[in-house]
């Protein structure tokens, strides 16, 4: 789990989730859930936690991605703390991590992977990359 933007967002891997741990619940307030290949998490009841599955290509449905960009960047404007995770923590999550903070700060989402994202190690496919830039576009 590494923290992307000054402990308001943070992008993860199936590891933290699973089996939930109470300092979990001590750094954030909110996990959005992206890995449609894992089982989902088990957070205590008063915690929230989305789960929205999705592969790791462009072959997720548009509202797939508008849901999960959204998702984000309006827990980012309410001051939610946030985890993002997939299964390794390289695409889904850094990807819809950026594009929302691309579409939180009004900046190019390129820009906002170069500035925002260097430090974390991602490898994230071209494809769905194009596709949340698409998105992107369309929400901004």
């Amino acid at each position: 789990m590494r923290d992307v933007l000054a402990n308001e967002l943070w992008v993860g891997n199936a590891h933290d989730l699973r089996p939930w741990r109470a300092e979990l619940s001590n750094q954030v307030a909110a996990v959005v859930d992206l890995a449609v290949n894992e089982p989902p998490a088990q957070p205590p009841r008063d915690f929230t936690y989305i789960r929205i599955p999705l592969v790791d290509s462009a072959e997720n449905g548009a509202a797939a991605f508008r849901l999960a960009l959204q998702t984000v960047v309006t827990l980012l404007r309410e001051g939610v703390p946030t985890l993002v995770c997939c299964s390794a923590g390289l695409s889904r999550s850094p990807s819809i991590s950026c594009g929302a903070a691309a579409v939180y700060f009004g900046e190019d989402p390129d820009r906002v992977l170069k500035e925002h994202f260097r430090e974390l190690p991602h490898d994230i496919a071209p494809g769905l990359w194009e596709r949340i830039k698409e998105e992107v576009a369309n929400m901004s």
